[in-house]
């Protein structure tokens, strides 16, 4: 094995680590998501086992991350982005950031529809911030009931109950960042959670 391959894998287990841990994430709650042992995924962070694609595929599922980001490969000479959107609570949610952790960037799309749906209000740990790209956004944070318009943008505690959605039934196209917490709410909810749509 060359020398560059042996520091790519070196370097995987302190990544895997770092990774883990700052998305809040325990050994054992991995261990039950990507069905490794939690005795193998300790070895695999302290460097005791070499990385197998076997061993890194489950672990890029489950947070949701390009393999290359776990391997730390460098990236090729194609300046095209290659996004895959994610459909949740019959909304779309574009990724528009490959960063591991921290905050996330999407480009937001509510779909058009006959009739405006009636707000769900949720809570969950965080800040979000949105950019108006299109439409008419109806905001409702706490007591306040807000219509932002193209070019218009807000910034909220999402401890307080708040809900996205159309204004008037119109398509509505927006830049969203969550943090971690938001974006665990929104995209890392598990089957047993309710979905409501056109909520964040």
């Amino acid at each position: 094995m060359d020398p560059e391959t042996v520091d790519v894998l070196d370097s995987v287990g302190p990544r895997l680590r770092a990774l883990r841990r700052a998305r809040g994430i325990t050994l054992a709650d991995l261990a039950t998501v990507t069905g490794v042992s939690e005795s193998t995924l300790s070895r695999l962070e302290s460097g005791g086992r070499r990385a197998t694609l076997e061993l890194l595929l489950p672990l890029a599922r489950a947070y949701d991350v390009p393999l290359d980001d776990l391997v730390g490969a460098p990236r090729t000479g194609d300046p095209r982005i290659h996004l895959k959107p994610v459909h949740r609570y019959g909304m779309v949610f574009v990724p528009l950031s490959r960063r591991p952790g921290g905050t996330q960037a999407f480009k937001m799309i509510i779909p058009a529809r006959p009739e405006p749906l009636e707000p769900t209000p949720q809570t969950h740990e965080g800040v979000e911030w949105l950019y108006v790209l299109n439409g008419r956004l109806r905001l409702v944070v706490g007591d306040r009931d807000l219509t932002l318009s193209a070019g218009e943008a807000a910034e909220f505690d999402t401890s307080i109950p708040h809900w996205l959605g159309s204004r008037d039934g119109a398509t509505v196209e927006l830049l969203i960042l969550f943090g971690p917490q938001g974006t665990r709410a929104h995209l890392r909810t598990t089957p047993h959670t309710p979905a409501h749509h056109n909520e964040t």
